[in-house]
C-alpha cells in the first residue's frame, strides 16, 4: 500500500465569531509543535463548535493534502499554510480528496483513522476565506479533503508517516461521493456496507437513501406510463 508523510497537526486557535446559530466556529486552525493526542472524538485541544456539521465519530478528523493546497496557492496567488481550510491533518504523499470510503491511514506508531466522507464548504468556510464566489469555487474544483474517524488512538506529530493499510475493493472515493454518485457506484457501495467491509457515515447513507428513493420514483412514475 502507498504511504505518505503527516506534514502538520493543526488545532483550535481561536473561535471565531459566526451568523448562525451556533454563533462561533473552530475554522481558526494553526499548526502545532510536538505530539497530540488524538482521541475518539478528534485532537486533544481542538473544538468542534458544531458537531451537527463539523463533528462527531464520523468527522473527528479532517485531513488536507500539501498537493491540493498547492492548487489553491496558485489560484489564489498566496500561500496555504496548513490549518487555513480547517483542516487537522496537512499531509503529503497521499491523494486525499479521492481517498476510497473505509481506507484506512496509520499514522505514526499507532493512531489508526479511517476515511468516511467528504467536506462539504460552508459559509463559514467562505467568510474566513474572503475570495468571491469560494464555496462555488471549491466544490468545482473537488479538491474537498476528507473526514476520519478514530479506530485506534494514540499521539502524531509532524513528520510522521501516513501509510494506507487497507484499501476496500469497492473503489468508491470521497471525491465521487462529493461529485454525486451514479447508481451504479452508490450500488457497490450499498453492498460493501451490507458485507461488512466498510461503515458508512450517516452523511454517505443519507446520500444512498436519496438515490434510491430518486430510483423507486424513477420506477414508479415508468410504471404508471399508459402504453402506447
Amino acid at each position: 500500500m502507498s504511504s505518505g508523510t503527516l506534514l502538520a497537526v493543526c488545532r483550535v486557535h481561536e473561535l471565531l465569531p459566526t451568523k448562525d446559530s451556533t454563533g462561533v466556529t473552530a475554522i481558526d486552525k494553526r499548526a502545532v509543535e510536538g505530539p497530540v493526542k488524538v482521541h475518539s472524538l478528534g485532537l486533544s485541544g481542538d473544538l468542534q463548535a458544531s458537531r451537527k456539521h463539523h463533528g462527531g465519530e464520523s468527522k473527528a478528523v479532517y485531513a488536507y493534502s500539501q498537493e491540493d493546497a498547492d492548487y489553491w496557492s496558485t489560484e489564489l496567488g498566496t500561500g496555504i499554510p496548513p490549518g487555513l481550510f480547517g483542516e487537522n491533518l496537512r499531509v503529503t504523499g497521499i491523494p486525499v480528496s479521492e481517498a476510497v470510503i473505509g481506507e484506512r491511514w496509520q499514522i505514526g506508531e499507532k493512531t489508526i483513522l479511517e476515511v468516511t466522507c467528504p467536506r462539504t464548504p460552508c459559509r463559514n468556510f467562505a467568510a474566513r476565506m474572503q475570495q468571491p464566489r469560494w464555496v462555488i469555487r471549491f466544490a468545482e474544483a473537488g479538491r474537498v479533503g476528507t473526514y476520519l474517524r478514530v479506530i485506534r488512538t494514540g499521539s502524531i506529530s509532524a513528520g510522521d508517516t501516513v501509510t494506507v493499510l487497507d484499501r476496500p475493493s469497492h473503489g468508491v472515493t470521497v471525491g465521487e461521493a462529493f461529485r454525486g454518485l451514479s447508481l451504479e457506484r452508490a450500488e457497490l457501495l450499498a453492498r460493501a456496507a451490507a458485507g461488512g467491509e466498510v461503515q458508512l457515515s450517516p452523511e454517505i447513507q443519507k446520500t444512498l437513501r436519496t438515490l434510491q428513493a430518486r430510483e423507486a420514483a424513477g420506477r414508479l412514475s415508468t410504471s404508471g406510463r399508459p402504453s402506447t
